[in-house]
């Protein structure tokens, strides 16, 4: 008996070991995961850190000094630009590795490297989209400036620097989870950034689903639908500005202008709802008599935070702001002279065209009159865990064929092969980081617009001030000349005239300085009005968030910090404020029962503000949203084609002007319904949805319990991200919290004299979540609260804020 039990014990030790060693699909292999030397057990961090810290990195060229303060951000005082972007770099890693890796991967088609068989899809999707093809001309534009050239390899050394020193107990947690290690940093890392930036905000597009209504539909009602301009609008430069240039000739549209429908085409759609704010006061309007400048960029909230904050001190800069983790400058800022800001233009520099192939061979597309030869990459997609994958992407002039119809044509149809090349800014050659780099020691004006110049994409609503009292903002960036329309649909890939023929000279982009209303401001609505003489795009973001702030500012004076931070988190709804008295208007209250009517009542006095604690909110947007559903579902709903929806705006128009309009009648009834019915049908459908979710009506029915939000784990690991919790705003707000987007950072500076920034990141500047100072901000950022930002002028600068200083040698 104790031999079989010595057996069994030798046995199950066996068993244990090969387990603690083995990876099973994406967990670890357990025994390096919990491993006393190498193990999670090394990533644990203390909030006490030392006072001081010395460090040697052979490849400095004289001696830096970083001030830590009480929120872990550093600040670097550096006396030449090497060591400054060397440092930046070097501390970038340290703190977000990870985040830097797995976003590059993710760009250039890598993932499956080390996830596996799950991300090839998407990796295969980048490929196609051509990020390489793009990250490749951006550094080549980049190389070519001898100054640019310098700070991003200065950068990418200082973050090897970092690298060579880890040792595999110092891994970040993610790699140890995911089971691999850090690779060499390359510039083209930094460019695959850029890129990643461009298709997250200049990346989607609604030309297929735009295309299967027009062949539908038909152009008249496409047209009248989808028009080139809302009914709603408060742009961005203020109506009736003059422009003071003479245009370039518009270029002609083709004589059959009509889009082609395109085959199994499934491209990243723009999404309603979500963007961003900025704006600049002028000292007009200001306590203090100098301009005030606030931004709060919208994007996916993840831990680590997308931005990292740093301040940046060499012999011809002093610079405060956020930076991209993975790329050299600060990106949204101030410095002793100016402060500036970004939105997104969404401007159309992304077209789809057809390409007819002469034949199954894809060989040839037919362009110009004539056969011209397909140019072919073959990519190998390596896959942990399985085979490598080969992938073969087509490139013709426009770009890459990101989708063909082969699989279509395996099906019997269409008989002649077809492809959809993809013509997008992203591919072109550009230098972004210049733009950054000069903003970064912009002292006036006319710096800020030289700055410009040199940025192409994604295009973005640069606002600017300075201490000279000067404030101004250019929806700006390398916006290709074209007819009006081009692009709204799939494009004929054969005709010339479809092709981009030049650009908007950049000093005549729009732009307005020092307007009388006394300040300026974006929010991703159109940029100009309609005698603007170029055509950006057909369709921006909601007109609500625009004519909030407009407002709000129009009417302010002897604005202050907490007047512009206040803003930031308002989240009063125009959208409510426009349509909600129409909305009660068609509700026949008489055939409500008593649920309903207490809803009813409820949003009745609401006061119109997406305040967490506001039931009102909860069945208003709700509501909203299931009469939009309800209107559009049943000619725009199919589970085989792509029917991109009616905008908000032209909903809106529909239910104010047209409200016996065709389009409110349910197909599958024999009653030809009105505004009235769905309006009704919406509103039940919505008090009987949240009854079933929540009970009767009472403190379940808020709008901070309604709507779930989260910042998660940039990787989606379980544990890792803060957690649902309650918040105000909604999308068409202000405070635009909305399905895990918003302020990803909030700044707002006040300038004069000495600059005074205040600025909150939701989580904190460490990308280990075994660190205090992974979501340290994140309470302060929850309660619509700024942090005081530390600007030092010098290294020797004393604050009690400080908690390390850390000296860097050779």
């Amino acid at each position: 008996m104790k031999v079989f039990k010595a057996i069994i014990c030798l046995a199950f030790t066996g068993l244990l070991i090969w387990a603690l060693q083995t990876k099973f699909g994406d967990i670890p292999p357990l025994g390096d995961f919990v491993n006393p030397s190498t193990g999670f057990w090394q990533n644990a961090e203390s909030k006490n850190i030392l006072a001081t810290e010395k460090l040697k990195l052979k490849d400095l060229q004289d001696e830096v000094t970083v001030q830590f303060d009480d929120n872990r951000i550093p600040h670097i005082f550096a006396k030449n630009d090497h060591d400054l972007y060397y440092v930046q770099g070097y501390l970038t890693a340290q703190a977000r590795l990870w985040q830097m890796d797995i976003q590059t991967r993710s760009a250039a088609g890598r993932l499956s490297e080390v996830v596996g068989p799950k991300a090839l899809e998407l990796d295969r999707y980048h490929r196609r989209m051509g990020m390489t093809y793009g990250a490749e001309h951006t550094l080549a534009g980049i190389m070519k400036d001898p100054v640019l050239s310098k700070v991003i390899q200065a950068y990418s050394d200082g973050v090897n620097a970092y690298i060579k020193r880890l040792k595999p107990g110092g891994y970040p947690l993610e790699f140890k989870l995911l089971g691999y290690k850090p690779e060499e940093w390359k510039p083209i890392n930094s460019a695959y950034l850029l890129k990643l930036m461009s298709e997250t905000l200049a990346g989607g597009s609604n030309e297929l689903g735009l295309t299967d209504v027009l062949n539908k539909y038909g152009a008249k009602i496409t047209n009248d639908l989808f028009p080139d301009y809302p009914m709603h609008e408060d742009p961005i430069i203020p109506a009736g500005t003059k422009w003071d240039f003479k245009p370039l000739t518009i270029p002609q549209p083709p004589a059959a202008f009509k889009a082609q429908l395109m085959a199994a085409m499934q491209n990243k759609e723009k999404v309603e709802g979500i963007g961003s704010n900025n704006w600049a006061v002028s000292g007009s309007k200001t306590a203090t008599g100098f301009p005030m400048l606030a931004n709060d960029p919208h994007l996916n909230l993840t831990f680590p935070s997308i931005w990292y904050q740093m301040q940046m001190v060499g012999p011809d800069v002093n610079v405060y702001g956020v930076t991209l983790p993975g790329a050299p400058c600060v990106v949204i800022g101030y410095n002793q002279k100016v402060s500036w800001g970004v939105t997104n233009v969404d401007a159309d520099v992304l077209d789809w065209y057809q390409v007819k192939f002469k034949d199954s061979t894809r060989n040839q597309y037919w362009y110009n009159n004539k056969w011209n030869k397909v140019e072919r990459k073959i990519d190998t997609i390596k896959v942990r865990g399985g085979a490598d994958v080969i992938d073969t992407v087509l490139y013709t002039h426009h770009g890459p064929v990101v989708y063909d119809n082969a699989e279509m044509q395996k099906k019997g149809r269409p008989n002649v092969p077809v492809g959809n090349a993809l013509r997008w800014i992203a591919h072109d050659e550009s230098d972004e980081f210049k733009t950054f780099y000069l903003l970064n020691r912009a002292a006036n004006y006319a710096d800020y617009r030289k700055a410009l110049t040199f940025y192409t994409a994604p295009a973005q609503n640069f606002v600017f001030a300075s201490v000279d009292n000067d404030i101004a903002i250019t929806p700006n960036g390398k916006l290709p000349l074209k007819y009006k329309g081009q692009g709204k649909f799939i494009l004929d890939g054969s005709n010339t005239a479809n092709d981009w023929q030049g650009w908007i000279p950049a000093e005549q982009n729009p732009t307005v300085k020092n307007p009388p209303r006394g300040f300026v401001s974006s929010a991703n609505q159109s940029s100009t009005d309609q005698t603007y003489p170029y055509y950006i795009n057909w369709k921006f973001e909601g007109y609500e968030r625009g004519k909030r702030i407009n407002d709000r500012l129009g009417a302010m004076q002897k604005a202050t910090v907490d007047s512009l931070r206040l803003l930031q988190m308002d989240d009063y709804s125009i959208r409510a404020q426009d349509i909600l008295p129409t909305m009660l208007k068609h509700l026949d209250a008489t055939k409500l029962d008593d649920y309903q009517l207490a809803a009813l009542d409820s949003v009745k006095k609401w006061n119109k503000f997406f305040k967490a604690s506001s039931a009102g909110a909860s069945i208003f947007q709700n509501w909203w949203h299931k009469f939009y559903e309800f209107t559009w579902r049943d000619n725009f709903g199919s589970k085989d084609t792509v029917y991109y929806y009616p905008t908000m705006d032209r909903t809106e128009a529909l239910l104010m002007k047209e409200p016996k309009s065709i389009w409110f009648d349910n197909k599958r009834t024999p009653a030809l319904e009105t505004a009235n019915d769905v309006v009704m049908a919406s509103f039940t459908a919505t008090v009987d949805e949240m009854m079933r979710n929540y009970g009767k009506i009472g403190p379940d029915w808020a709008w901070g319990k309604v709507k779930s939000f989260e910042v998660a784990h940039l990787g989606h690991v379980p544990g890792l991200g803060s957690g649902n919790f309650e918040s105000g705003g909604s999308g068409s707000t202000v405070n635009a919290l909305i399905d895990g987007h918003g302020p990803s950072w909030r700044m707002v500076v006040q300038l004069g004299a000495e600059p005074k920034g205040y600025g909150i990141l939701p989580g904190g500047q460490s990308g280990n979540p075994g660190s205090f100072f992974y979501d340290d901000m994140l309470k302060t950022w929850q309660q619509g609260k700024l942090n005081q930002l530390l600007y030092l002028h010098s290294a020797a600068e004393k604050s009690p804020r400080i908690k390390t200083t850390l000296t860097i040698s050779k």
